[in-house]
């Protein structure tokens, strides 16, 4: 293992704010490998790069030898996460966080290494508990400290109405900590509270209480708001290597080096020697596909980051998509072909016109030609170009 001081320095990169730091240093110079834990609730199938801002950091404790645990909320999903909530959120059914779940289990494992990562669903445990259990935890916490959380306090002040389920969202994640014997957890910064929660129920349950690391919420492609599908400042690390391009080489300048001490797994040092060479008249862009190529090839391999730039370039050629790009749905029991996909959609007349385009090579998925052995996956989202004029966002969904 690195000495505790090169730990604490890799650790607090990126980082917001670590609770306590006197106590994480404790825990390192026993020379043990520590119980990382960070969850995820799976409320969406695609993850985006600001996801992966916790999942890095998770990986950076797994090449200090320490244990990883990669939690899948599938039973706090089903209650929703209220934290920045300005309303009660619509929970979950189990059918979808389970089939959310999967898609997860395969995203991050891009960046994890499967052997070091303990994967861990909070359904095991809570699903156990008894009723008298829940009263248990929930005594431990009071209504007047649960208002002191900001979003809870906003609601309540403005009279928004807040469901009792929402205050056993924290409840439940702190309870995980117990569970799991977590030695420290990773959350957003909007997580502190639950976060705090996890520290206070250990203790109440016997347990060293953990170490807090926040870390920053990854602004989006503008560079203000927080990176969100919904927002559409996104990118998805699904996406086609030449749409993942595009995004990353057209970010504002000013965003660039925030992207890269927390997404690059470059050290400091060479992020360092990369703004000097800015400062002296380097190219910004050129940089920005130093990063480009980096994630392009993390997703999808050094070969598709290799030739990414010149699906961008194409992409680029041929203009931005329609500001009022249509949101289609298709419903099917499978997996479809292209031209049937395409055909349903409304993209083209039938399915020969379908064929037609796609064998003159007319037929983009997310900025990328795919030809008629392309299998268009149940539960995915892309942006379909057919011939030059027909554009729409189209999600297949299970009927």
């Amino acid at each position: 293992m690195k000495s505790v001081e090169e730990q604490l320095a890799l650790i607090k990169r990126g980082a917001e704010e670590v609770l306590v730091e006197a106590e994480l240093i404790e825990k390192l110079k026993r020379g043990q490998p520590l119980r990382i834990k960070a969850g995820f609730d799976p409320t969406a199938p695609d993850l985006h790069l600001g996801h992966t801002v916790l999942i890095n950091k998770l990986r950076q404790f797994q090449e200090l030898g320490h244990q990883v645990v990669f939690l899948i909320g599938d039973f706090t999903g089903m209650i929703g996460d209220p934290s920045g909530k300005s309303a009660t959120r619509p929970p979950l059914t189990r059918e979808q966080v389970l089939d959310n779940a999967e898609t997860y289990k395969a995203q991050v494992f891009k960046i994890l290494d499967p052997a070091k990562t303990e994967v861990a669903f909070n359904s095991t445990w809570m699903d156990q508990l008894k009723p008298s259990d829940f009263i248990r935890l929930s005594s431990q916490y009071t209504v007047a400290r649960m208002l002191e959380r900001d979003d809870f306090s906003k609601r309540y002040g403005s009279n928004q109405p807040i469901a009792i389920h929402e205050f056993l969202y924290p409840l439940v994640q702190g309870y995980d900590s117990v569970a799991l014997r977590a030695d420290i957890e990773l959350g957003g910064t909007d997580q502190k509270f639950n976060l705090l929660m996890g520290r206070e129920l250990q203790r109440a349950y016997g347990q060293e209480p953990q170490v807090i690391l926040t870390m920053p919420l990854l602004e989006g492609l503008d560079g203000v708001k927080k990176m969100s599908k919904s927002l559409g400042n996104y990118v998805g690390i699904q996406e086609a290597p030449g749409v993942m391009y595009n995004k990353l080489v057209s970010i504002p300048d000013s965003l660039m080096w925030r992207y890269f001490e927390l997404l690059s797994f470059r050290s400091m040092a060479e992020i360092e020697q990369f703004k000097r060479d800015v400062e002296q008249g380097a190219n910004p862009r050129d940089i920005k596909i130093k990063l480009a190529e980096e994630i392009v090839a993390r997703f999808h391999g050094a070969d598709a980051a290799a030739s990414a730039h010149r699906s961008a370039g194409n992409r680029m050629k041929e203009g931005e998509l329609p500001e009022d790009l249509p949101e289609v749905e298709v419903t099917s029991s499978e997996d479809l072909p292209i031209a049937s996909l395409l055909n349903k959609a409304g993209l083209v007349k039938n399915a020969a016109g379908a064929r037609d385009l796609l064998n003159a090579g007319s037929v983009r998925i997310d900025g990328e030609v795919v030809d008629r052995t392309f299998i268009y996956m149940l539960g995915s989202t892309h942006v379909c170009q057919a011939g030059k004029k027909a554009f729409a966002r189209v999600t297949l969904k299970a009927e």
